[in-house]
């Protein structure tokens, strides 16, 4: 049967109940996608749901139907993701879909995986079942932009993040750091650039990322934790990443202190005392080749090395210099910037982004599907430089 192009509201609506199961995966189910199933039977009643998770290895579909029991039979399954038709960890959900006696499915995305993607919808086709799909796939499409972009290169999705004021400015001059409160940093003055609501908006996308990148710098001037605060469950600990030409890292740092197995720190200039010193505490340290005159390590090459431990996802939360390396390296995926309505001015203040800068504005980065957020009296612009799904 063909795929069905449109949509009722009654679709909609559990749809986006998938949705919001499906965002219950964020950090449970990496380096698996984040897919929410409803399964709804013929009287639009809900009998099954479910949302995957790693360690449980069962799909969400699966789940959904085993929820639903008996009732799965003549029901219309809701998925954010297409159905999967091969054997990995699991058998594939189409052939269980199919001897459950599902009669439609309604769903937002293809598996984004080349090899795969669109052999779901045609199995269960074939099967009989009628398959929508492509419904609010724009909603759907950022819950696995990170699995996009690991399943079909094999490298991390690059989230650069950013808080600053008006014109562009990250922190005040260093003659006032002693007494602004920085962005990550615990200060008795309460400076913060942007609002309590946009602080935690960015814990939540702490949370949603596999790993957290800074250069030693910020470590050194702001002394943070770099640490998931959401308070919502994850399979593994945020990996703490830290980029550190010459492991210039204070073993008395915040992060040093508390570090479990869960700091990474690469470098490019290793001397093995200092590099033993810091294991011995518990901190990861990684040699990779340098980018450029300047010595610091290469950005493409710590992206091949987290993905080889399964990192899917990493937000840069790091200063002026490591947001215009990680820009001029082509690393960077996505951006999402924090303004609040101030404006610093002067001279010395911290820019976003310090470096040679683009020569000419058909140089410059140029972001795609641009959203807008509100955060109290704050405001952010989410954009793409690349899309995971397409480019």
């Amino acid at each position: 049967m063909q795929s069905v192009n449109t949509s009722s509201q009654s679709d909609q609506k559990y749809l986006r109940r998938a949705l919001e199961l499906a965002q219950k995966s964020f950090g449970v189910a990496s380096p698996n996608p984040n897919v929410g199933a409803v399964l709804v039977d013929q009287d639009g009643q809900t009998v099954g749901e479910g949302f995957h998770t790693y360690d449980g290895v069962k799909h969400a579909e699966i789940l959904a139907l085993e929820h639903a029991g008996d009732k799965a039979r003549g029901a219309t399954l809701y998925i954010n993701l297409e159905p999967c038709c091969h054997h990995g960890r699991t058998g594939p959900c189409t052939d269980a879909l199919i001897a459950a006696g599902i009669k439609r499915v309604v769903a937002s995305t293809c598996d984004p995986n080349p090899a795969v993607s669109g052999r779901g919808f045609a199995r269960l086709r074939q099967a009989g079942v009628q398959v929508t799909s492509g419904v609010l796939e724009e909603e759907a499409r950022p819950l696995n932009d990170a699995f996009a972009k690991y399943i079909r290169y094999r490298l991390p999705l690059v989230t650069l993040k950013a808080a600053m004021t008006l014109d562009g400015k990250i922190a005040p001059p260093p003659d006032d750091l002693a007494e602004a409160q920085l962005p990550n940093t615990a200060g008795p003055s309460g400076g913060w650039i942007t609002s309590d609501e946009a602080r935690s908006h960015a814990q939540l996308m702490r949370h949603q990322h596999d790993a957290i990148l800074v250069g030693v710098g910020t470590v050194i001037a702001d002394n943070p934790l770099l640490t998931d605060r959401s308070g919502i469950p994850r399979r593994r600990p945020l990996l703490r990443v830290i980029v550190d030409s010459h492991l210039r890292l204070p073993r008395e740092s915040r992060v040093a202190q508390t570090a479990k197995n869960d700091v990474l720190v690469f470098c490019s200039f290793a001397e093995e005392k200092r590099k033993q010193q810091l294991q011995d505490i518990g901190i990861q340290v990684e040699q990779v080749a340098s980018a450029g005159p300047n010595g610091r390590p290469d950005l493409q090459a710590i992206c091949r090395c987290l993905a080889e431990r399964e990192i899917t996802s990493i937000m840069i939360e790091g200063g002026a210099m490591v947001n215009w390396a990680a820009l001029a390296s082509g690393t960077v995926d996505k951006v999402f910037f924090y303004y609040s309505p101030k404006i610093l001015a002067g001279t010395g203040s911290v820019p976003f982004a310090a470096g040679a800068g683009f020569r000419k504005m058909s140089e410059a980065a140029h972001l795609k599907s641009l959203r807008l957020h509100r955060f109290g009296e704050d405001f952010a612009v989410e954009g793409y430089l690349r899309d995971p799904y397409l480019d």
